[in-house]
């Protein structure tokens, strides 16, 4: 009986053993794949699976590194071996590897395809949204991309990708993108694309206002934002008022009263003007960017956060007032970061 127990229980061990030991060539692999080692990363992963067979672990690890090395196809059969092998198993990062290659194949509609399976299997995965957005831009499908792009935020809310998508795709819906703007520099203010963001909000703030002369300043505001903003186009995400308080309060940067503000200092003024109007306009307004967005600037400017949010949101820009602020002002720095931290999304 003892000798029974003893034998079952060898083959038992023996299966940890390989499992451990191939998993811990998954993980050498991807310190190599982080590296941009990728062949050495993939004979790692072949370790793997020569070690425990069809290893999950491996495969899904190997299916990414295909994927970067673009050998699409191979990453492709992986993933189907993966998803055929482990039906029953988390296997959200091999969808999205699979729709990730299948996009870059050039296989759009086969690639929303995997998507939209993913989603049904994973419906909290922000990522499959945000990717399957992705390749609807490719497909130029920007109106659908949107739609994913949001779906994915409402899961992720500080998900920087999203944020940016919208942001660039919504430039001709300059208070969406200026929005997306900001709050994307409320999660990232240090990168490349922060600093291209915040280039975006101050450009968009500028929009339709340039001084002629000293004296002179010309104003030039859509002739449909103005019918609209007049209550003669209302629709979804309507924020023309918005929009026309915008353009005339940054004709106040060539006041004689604000010509020795600093360009933070003239933004604070812009942002507690526009966020007062999205106070204004809430009850009457729908759609995605009024129900999501806009809550979260109006309760900052409640909560007296828009001055240390500007100067976060302006950190890019690296200069010495801004730095200065941060120095002084760490106190309301961490007040803001607590609050959004905690902001509760509608």
């Amino acid at each position: 009986m003892r000798k029974f127990l003893l034998l079952a229980i060898i083959p038992i061990l023996s299966f940890s053993q390989d499992k451990n030991a191939a998993e811990t060539k998954v993980s050498e692999g991807i310190i190599l794949h982080d590296g941009g080692k990728f062949e050495e990363a993939l004979n790692k992963y072949e370790e793997a699976l020569k070690l425990d067979k069809n290893n999950l672990f491996a495969l899904s690890e190997k299916a990414m590194t295909l994927e970067a090395s673009k050998k699409y196809d191979e990453a492709i059969n992986i993933c189907k071996l993966a998803i055929s092998t482990y039906p029953k198993e988390d296997i959200k990062t091999v969808y999205l590897t699979y729709g990730n290659s299948l996009d870059h194949a050039r296989k759009p509609q086969e690639a929303i395809k995997i998507y939209d399976e993913g989603i049904k299997k994973y419906p909290n995965f922000h990522q499959l949204y945000f990717n399957k957005g992705i390749t609807l831009v490719n497909d130029n499908q920007i109106e659908k991309a949107l739609e994913q792009f949001q779906k994915s935020l409402v899961l992720k809310p500080d998900h920087p990708g999203s944020l940016n998508a919208i942001a660039a795709l919504s430039r001709e819906h300059r208070i969406i993108s200026i929005l997306a703007s900001l709050r994307y520099l409320a999660v990232d203010n240090k990168t490349s694309r922060a600093k291209a963001n915040l280039d975006s909000v101050i450009d968009l703030m500028q929009q339709g206002v340039t001084q002629t002369d000293e004296n002179n300043i010309s104003l030039n505001i859509n002739e449909k934002t103005m019918e609209q903003a007049a209550g003669n186009g209302k629709k979804e995400n309507n924020f023309s008022m918005v929009d026309v308080v915008l353009s005339m309060t940054a004709a106040l940067d060539f006041d004689e009263k604000n010509k020795n503000k600093t360009q933070c200092e003239k933004a604070i003024d812009k942002f507690e003007s526009i966020f007062a109007v999205l106070k204004e306009g809430q009850k009457n307004n729908k759609g995605f960017y009024w129900e999501f967005l806009a809550p979260y600037f109006i309760e900052m400017k409640e909560q007296n956060l828009t001055e240390p949010f500007t100067y976060i949101a302006f950190l890019p820009s690296q200069t010495e007032d801004i730095k200065k602020y941060h120095h002084d002002n760490a106190k309301e720095i961490k007040r803001f970061y607590d609050w959004s931290k905690n902001y509760i999304w509608k």
